[in-house]
This record gives structure tokens, sequence and C-alpha cells, in this order.
């Protein structure tokens, strides 16, 4: 339990990925630090969970080509990571008829496949105009933010596939349909990630490996090396400032003095916290800006991967829901066959449990055949009914946010330091970019402790 008495040199509020890996620096560092966690674990939105006696991730799932802050991580700490499988053909569901492709972009006629094209050379030709650490201040960023995701591809004349396409990459990227989505927020994204094609792909790509272990493994292996400093079941209450400046943060578990704190949450639950004194106006607004995105999965167990002895790979795109897109995490093909499938969460979520199960498996059955609605286990996870902090994957930030309070992203406040992925400017949204945070902002808490001394 805290102690007022002992003014640490830091105080971590939040035990995912960005705030672990903060306290992981810090301590390097040769700073007190302590690591406050509100949930029963760590890890944040990394959650790995057990179906048919494999483990099976219910939040981040990949790692690709150039995250390499995650990926040297896990290495350093012994999490091994294995190539997705994507040996075979891909399926799409589209207009009402099933067909194979191999490449990214699936196999549609040769009028839409100009479309793709097109729209993405605008996309990629915006992108170059909009700087990824500030945004704002791009003489594009009041137009671009002024719109939609969905306005912009109607105003350069997007056709209705193209549109569909880019719906499912809003989906599974921010949990939220293209109508929400601020046109800036998804060029500057898309920019953090290195483009559209390395955001998107399997091999080369974001997907192109999993952790057969599951990724909650970084985060428990993380808090073993800080051992007691990670103090679980605490949600922060309170950030309050005394007379001589020694911040006390105050949960349930007791209160931690600290010279300097890093939260490390999104940014929409930093409403959950009180600050005393209250944040200037502008940071203390930005939670009803950068409202996070709702996405749920389900997996389904099989005695082994059928799909692979039909040439496929597993994964698939579908236009109609819930099921929207699959990828295969199987261990081998001796089996378990193990179908990941990204759900839409507006029609998902609200069914009740056997409903869910009946209807994913629906899903994977018209992509796959019905040998899909005979499981052996079944398992779904809702990030939207989370108790603790539901939502997720990332923020959907909405038009107009970043010209208005995007410079309130990471900008610190009197010894209040901000980590997440949300505030990375590499892999913005992704693990990889969460780890980048978490060190980036415990370089600021550390410089800021320095130059007190």
């Amino acid at each position: 339990m805290g102690d007022v008495a002992d003014v640490l040199d830091v105080v971590v509020v939040g035990a995912g990925f960005a705030g672990l890996a903060a306290g992981r620096e810090l301590t390097r560092l040769g700073r007190d630090v302590v690591v406050l966690e509100g949930r029963d674990r760590v890890g944040g939105r990394s959650l790995t969970a057990t179906l048919a006696g494999v483990p099976v991730d219910l939040g981040a799932t990949f790692v690709g080509p150039t995250q390499d802050a995650v990926a040297e991580l896990a290495a350093e700490l012994g999490c091994e990571s294995v190539p997705t499988f994507r040996r075979g053909k891909n399926l799409i569901r589209w207009r009402g008829k099933v067909r194979s492709y191999r490449s990214t972009i699936p196999r549609l006629s040769i009028i839409e496949l100009l479309d793709v094209s097109r729209i993405q050379w605008r996309f990629d030709r915006v992108s170059r105009k909009v700087p990824v650490a500030e945004p704002w201040i791009s003489p594009l960023a009041a137009g671009l933010d002024a719109v939609s995701l969905e306005q912009w591809l109607r105003s350069v004349g997007a056709g209705a596939s193209t549109r569909d396409l880019m719906a499912i990459m809003s989906r599974v990227t921010w949990g939220a349909e293209p109508d929400t989505v601020s046109m800036l927020h998804a060029v500057r994204y898309v920019k953090a990630a290195g483009g559209l094609d390395r955001m998107l792909d399997v091999e080369g790509g974001a997907q192109q490996d999993r952790f057969p272990a599951g990724t909650q493994q970084i985060a428990v292996r993380m808090a073993g090396q800080l051992g007691e400093r990670v103090v679980l079941d605490a949600p922060v209450r309170c950030i309050r400032r005394g007379a001589d400046d020694t911040l006390t943060v105050t949960t349930p578990r007791g209160a931690f003095a600290a010279r300097t704190v890093v939260v490390a949450v999104p940014p929409a639950h930093r409403a959950a916290i009180q600050f005393d004194p209250p944040l200037p106006p502008r940071h203390a607004e930005l939670h009803r800006h950068w409202p996070q995105g709702n996405l749920s999965k389900a997996y389904a167990a099989y005695d082994t991967p059928f799909w692979r002895a039909d040439g496929h790979s597993g994964e698939a795109l579908s236009d109609e829901g819930p099921v929207f897109i699959t990828f295969d995490v199987s261990p081998d093909d001796s089996g378990p066959g193990i179908l990941l499938g990204f759900t839409d969460a507006r029609t998902f979520d609200p069914l009740p449990d056997a409903q869910r199960r009946e209807s994913a498996l629906s899903g994977f059955a018209t992509l796959f055949g019905d040998a899909a609605l005979r499981p052996v286990d079944y398992l779904d996870h809702r990030w939207g009914a989370d108790r603790f902090a539901p939502g997720g994957p990332t923020a959907a930030v909405p038009p107009g946010a970043w010209t208005s309070h995007g410079r309130c992203l990471h900008e610190p406040v009197d010894g209040i330091f901000w980590a997440g992925t949300e505030t990375a400017d590499r892999w913005t949204g992704f693990l990889d970019g969460a780890v980048r945070s978490g060190r980036r902002a415990a370089a600021e808490a550390h410089q800021e402790l320095a130059r007190r001394a």
C-alpha cells in the first residue's frame, strides 16, 4: 500500500504496454517507480485466453516489419513470434457471392480495381503533405479535418466497391465506420504505419507475424521484471498537486506521492481521473474529442484446420456482418484449427451469448462451408463491454478534433506526462506505438527530474 511519506520519482498510471514500457525504462534509468493498474491483471488491451488448449489473443494480436520497438522487446523477453499462416487462396464474400483471390486487394472487376488504385494513389498523395508529429500544421489540415473519411471518398468520386472496402478497413483499424472518422486522422494514422500496404498486408505488413503464446505474455514478463513496483486493483481516482509541487496519486489501495506522473491510459479514459488543480481547458476536454472505437472478436476451434485441405488460407473478407475479416491462427496442420474473426460490434455486441455464437459461426460457415458450424470450442470478447475501460482497439477520432485538440495529446502539464498508443508518432494504435510512447514519456519524465535536481 502506498505511503505518502515516501516520495517516488515517478508514478505510472496504467499497466498496459505503454505504462509497463515506461516503468521499465525509468527503472533502467535509476528512478524510483510505481506502476498502478486498475484491473486485476497487466496488459491493457492485450489479453490472452485459452481456446481448445491453445492461447488466443482477445485484443492485440499481430506484429510486422518496422515494428521494431515491440519486436525487439519481445525477443529480449524470450517471447517467440511465428509467421501468420497465409498459404492458399483468400476468400471474399462480396455482393452475395464468395470468391477466391491471392493478393491484398480482392479480385474485383477491372473498373473496380482501377478505382481502388486511383483512390489509394489520391490518399497517398494527400498523406505526403501531412506531418505525423504535427498534422495540424499542414496546409491541408483544416480541410481534411473538416470532413470524415467517407465524405472525402465521396468528394473524390470513389465508387461503391472502393467505399465498401475502405469501410472494412475502417472497422478493423479503428472500430468505427468511415463516416465517423476524421480524414485528417485517417491520413495521419496510416502514414504513422508506413502507408496503406504496410498497414493492411500480411506478408510484409502489420499482420505478418503473431505470438503463439499470445501477446499478453510480453506484458506479464515486463511486470515480472518490475516486481512489487506494479500494483494491481488500484484504479487511480485523483492526481493532486501539493504546495511543494509533489503529486499525490490516490487509489483504493492507498495514496502514492511522486515528483512526476506518467498517465498511460487512452485519452478517452483520462476522464475517470480527477485532476486537482484542473488540467488546462483543452487538456481537460480532450477525452470528449478522442473517443474509443468499438471492435469485437470471435474465435472458433475445430479438430483440424479443414479449410487448409480445401486450399484456403483462412484469410477472408466479407461485405456483410457480423464477421467481416478472418485469419487462421492454428498452431499447425494437425490442429486444432483456430479461426479468428473480427466482428461488427454494432450488431454483434447486443446479442445474448448463444446468439453471438450462432451469428459468428454462421459468418464463418458462409465463407468456409458448413463444417464451420461444428466447432469443438468457441469464444468471443466484446471490448465495448469491458467493465474497467470500455472500447477498443484505439481511438476513432472524429472530424475537428485534431485541429482543435491535437496539440494536447502528449503535451506535458506541470510534471504530468502522457503515454499510450494513441499518443505515438509511429505505429499509432498498435503495440509498437504503445511501447514507443511509454519510452518517450519515460524520457520526458527523466529529463524533468534531472532539470529539477
